[in-house]
């Protein structure tokens, strides 16, 4: 659930460093935004997307964190943490150029970004969240919904996201479109 706090100031990134409950808080524009606690099917269906990516991954050069990990979109290489107002943290993100990697999380867009809706987060996901992916350059974004067990997978194209024609079931196989040869097996998301 995304909750966005009451505010007279304009946050940043320097501020997020200083706060002790940055682990469920994104960053939007300058406000934070409170995040509930995922459910126990919420984390079953991550580790379970993340295993097999990760599986895929082994010993190549792409990386996958699930959260709390700490996106900064639109940071730029010489931005100071004053000049950063959004951060984010995906259920799941993967990196494929290591530059953009540091020891807060990812200062940039990673190549693929997988969220999974919460009963409170939806719009918060499929609006703000798609927008913000879109924006940045995120090069394939998908949104799992549990309660209905299916993934609407995007991808960008001329930077704007385009959906896939692809309807999925419980057994289907669905291809990462930005990981040439990775599939992930649905039955073992959604069991």
């Amino acid at each position: 659930m995304a909750f966005a706090q009451r505010q007279e100031k304009y946050y940043n990134f320097d501020d997020f460093l200083r706060w002790g409950m940055s682990e469920n808080t994104e960053l939007i524009d300058g406000t934070p935004y409170m995040m509930a606690p995922p459910s126990r099917r919420h984390q079953r269906i991550l580790f379970a997307l993340a295993r097999q990516i990760a599986d895929f991954l082994e010993d190549k050069p792409c990386e996958i964190y699930v959260a709390p990990f700490a996106v900064r979109l639109f940071e730029k290489k010489n931005d100071r943490p004053e000049d950063v107002d959004t951060l984010v943290e995906p259920d799941i993100s993967v990196i494929c150029d290591s530059d953009k990697l540091d020891d807060y999380g990812c200062k940039g867009a990673p190549d693929f970004i997988i969220e999974i809706l919460s009963p409170s987060s939806k719009s918060h996901d499929r609006i703000v969240k798609y927008n913000l992916y879109q924006k940045a350059g995120v090069r394939e974004y998908w949104i799992v919904d549990p309660e209905k067990e299916y993934i609407l997978p995007f991808v960008l194209q001329d930077g704007v996201y385009i959906a896939s024609d692809m309807e999925t079931e419980k057994e289907d196989q669905m291809p990462v479109k930005v990981l040439n040869g990775c599939v992930i097996d649905l039955k073992k998301v959604f069991k």
